[in-house]
Formats: C-alpha cells, structure tokens, sequence
C-alpha cells in the first residue's frame, strides 16, 4: 500500500505534525487544514467530503435584496435587536407556510445562523431553572454544537438514537426527563450527519414529553425540508416540513439560510421561538437579570451580548427569499435536490467497493438521499478508516465526533463536483483492492 493516490510518507507527516491521540476525534477544521495542506504538498487534490458546506450558488433572489438594501445604505445602521419587520413577518408567513405551525411575527428573531441560534438558546434555557442545568442530545448531532455548551460550562447528556427509533424513543427520553436536571432537548430533522428523518409518530413523543417534563425542544431545522422523498416546496399544502411544534408549545425552531437557500456566507437564520415559551416569565431569569421573560432574556440580554444584532443586509435577503417562496415564486428546493443526486451516485460508489450505510433506515423505510450520508468498511473503526482515506485523497470526518456509537464516517456531498466521480470511483477501488483481502 505504498503507492497510495496521496504520498504515505507526506499524508503521515502532516497528520503527525497535530499530535492527535485519537485521530477520530479530529474535528471538522482540522482535516480541513490537513487536506489542505497535503493538496499544496502533492499537488493532487483531494475529494472533500468533510465540511458541510453549501457547494451551490446562492440565491439570485437574496443576493439582489441585499444588494439594493446596501445601496439604500443599511450598512451605515445598526439593526433592531429583535430584527426587521419585513423579515419577521415573512418568517412567521414562511413557518406557517411550509410547516403549518403558527408562530406570532414577534416570536420570531433574527440570528447570525443557525449556530448563534442554538448558542442563544442554550444560554437562555440553561439558566431559566437553576435545577435543570442540562440538555439533552438526541445524537448523533453537529459537533459544534457540544463545543458551544463546553464554552459556556453547561452540562450536557446524550443518547445515539440508532436503537431507539419508534416506540423505543419514548423510554429512553423518558430515562433521561425523569431526572428532572434537562432544560432543553436539541436534535436535527433531517439529521446531521445520518441524513435519517424522525417521523412524526416520534415528533410527537418527543412532544408530548416535553410539555409533561416541562423542558424545551430545539428542532434544528438546518436542512430545511431537504427529506426529497417527499414533495415539501409547496406553501400552504400538504405534505409540511414535519415539526415537533405540531404536538407540544414548548418548542424553538432554528431556520437557517444556509443550506435550503445557498446563503451561508452572510450567516442568517431565525429563531422561531413558541408564543407560550417567549411570553413566559422564570423566577430565576428575573433573579439574574431582573426581567423575567424568556423573550425578553433572549433578545436584549443575550443575543445583544453576542452580537447587537444580525447583519442589517442579510436580514433583507432572507426576507426576500423567504417572501418568494411562500408566494410561490420560488421553488428553493429545486436547486437543492441536486445534493439529492450527487448522494445517489456517491452512494453507489461507496456500496460497489465494499463499504455500507451505517444510519440506513428510517424505521422500515430507506434514508434520503441529500447533503450527508454515513458509511462504514469491514473490519475498521471510523477512526482508522478515516485516517486511512485521506492517504487517498478523500476527506470525511469520524463518527465518533458526532455523538454516535456506531463506526463510520459522515460523507457529505456538498463539494463534489462532476469531474471529481472517476477519480472517486478509481481512489476507492484501490481501496477496496488494498484492504478487503486484509479482512
């Protein structure tokens, strides 16, 4: 196995030169750096598959409001806290629209992406009940996400969900709210990085606990109706974006302009907070800050710390796309579902040398094909076999990161191109011919 697409000897340098006690556990901007660095070494480039990062054009729609918002002059003015009418109102027209969930214009707050979202709303529910100091993953999950509750020095527990899909769900969560310490429960639907969805038979478990243990979901919807299986573009008609806020009031709903619209660089999303959680006053919010209001603390207290506000431009595009798609005019997951078609070609690549789907089901049905899938090989921890694929060329990160206990690695497609599927296919037949007879 000497003569691998990528150098041995310079791919085990750079890896050595970051000292990791357990390659598996490297994280996602790590391997970046790694696979950067070994691209300018050998000159060869790598297959990237361990960012999730839009690899699509941003939407014409966002870009041409945020550029007439700019020459407006917006630039020149700090943005409301609780952000712009236009965009507040689109959001509460776009949740009603393609979730079928009322939310108050009001409840509804611009944030810096999704990640400042969750962040915010960590904070806040962290410190509403000074019993309930943690929350609850429902993994496997972002990473990051975890990392911002180390920043912050809140405790956390998590589950992986793999065996504990259906009916299953509702004692294992209960094992945990039974307790009486979690504030919130955070997963993502479709989910980062299995790409299963939770159906609405296990929303609505994770619901009806909620409201019974009195804790706070927050449905991180990143992938905003990216499950292709279903028709989901259409505003105002069935099927929706299923949604934990169809069966409990304690929900916060974290919409991201980043992945459904192409958006990421100008980092907006909303926070599409429950009228009954944003309203509601916590003795131990007003103990601290002397108000007590979960809106109020959301909005003034904690997102004005982290930032004053959201990019005053960007909240103008989103409206914008916000606007178009629940008029209609705008079919924002048709330029997405071609992450839908890159995943059933790299899929296939996968399976035909050897490798298989590690979250492939939801309940009896298989997974979509979309922004992630996972895989594992025969024979090999995630965190070998990732170890092992950047020696050809091909970048992923380990589920070990994620909150998983299964082997594998998390692919995502976004930034493979075309031109990238032969040199995939033949990198990965080398492998296969390198390892299976090893097994």
């Amino acid at each position: 196995m000497q003569n691998t697409p990528i150098d041995r000897q310079v791919m085990q340098e750079i890896i050595d030169g970051f000292h990791l006690p357990n390659f598996g556990k490297a994280t996602i901007r790590e391997v970046v750096v790694m696979a950067n660095m070994a691209e300018k070494k050998t000159g060869k480039r790598f297959i990237r598959m361990e960012m999730g990062v839009p690899g699509l054009p941003p939407s014409a729609i966002g870009v041409e409001a945020e550029v007439e918002a700019l020459k407006k002059g917006v630039a020149s003015i700090y943005p409301m806290l609780d952000g712009h009418p236009d965009l507040k109102n689109e959001a509460s027209r776009f949740v009603k629209a393609f979730i079928d969930v009322d939310v108050p214009a009001s409840c509804c707050v611009p944030v810096t992406g999704s990640m400042q979202g969750t962040y915010t709303s960590f904070v806040t529910c962290s410190q509403c009940d000074h019993r309930k100091d943690t929350i609850l993953f429902i993994d496997p999950g972002f990473p990051v996400q975890k990392q911002q509750l180390r920043v912050i020095g809140c405790k956390y527990e998590s589950f992986d969900v793999f065996h504990f899909r259906g009916e299953a769900l509702r004692d294992k969560l209960e094992s945990y709210l039974s307790k009486g310490n979690i504030s919130a429960i955070i997963y993502s639907n479709p989910n980062n990085p299995g790409w299963f969805c939770l159906k609405d038979s296990e929303l609505q478990i994770i619901g009806e606990l909620a409201t019974k243990y009195d804790v706070i979901v927050l449905e991180d919807l990143a992938y905003f109706a990216m499950d292709f299986r279903r028709s989901l573009g259409t505003p105002f008609e069935a099927p929706f974006q299923s949604s934990v806020a169809k069966y409990t009031d304690n929900f916060i709903l974290l919409i991201s302009g980043s992945k459904a619209f192409s958006y990421a660089g100008q980092r907006i999303g909303v926070a599409a907070i429950s009228e009954k959680v944003f309203r509601r006053e916590y003795d131990d919010l007003k103990q601290r800050y002397g108000i007590g209001g979960f809106g109020n603390i959301f909005v003034n207290r904690v997102l004005y710390a982290l930032s004053s506000g959201t990019s005053h431009s960007a909240q103008y595009a989103l409206a914008a796309m916000m606007k178009a798609a629940s008029d209609g005019q705008y079919r924002f997951l048709d330029d997405v579902k071609e992450y839908g078609r890159r995943a059933k070609i790299v899929k296939k690549l996968f399976e035909d040398n050897g490798f298989y789907i590690v979250y492939n089901k939801d309940l009896d049905e298989d997974i979509a094909d979309g922004f992630y899938f996972t895989v594992a090989y025969p024979g090999m921890t995630g965190g070998e076999l990732m170890k092992e694929l950047m020696f050809y060329g091909i970048s992923t990160i380990s589920l070990e990161t994620t909150g998983s206990d299964q082997q594998g690695l998390r692919v995502c497609t976004s930034f493979i191109k075309d031109d990238q599927y032969t040199d995939l296919e033949t990198r990965l037949t080398q492998f296969h011919s390198d390892h299976h007879v090893m097994q």
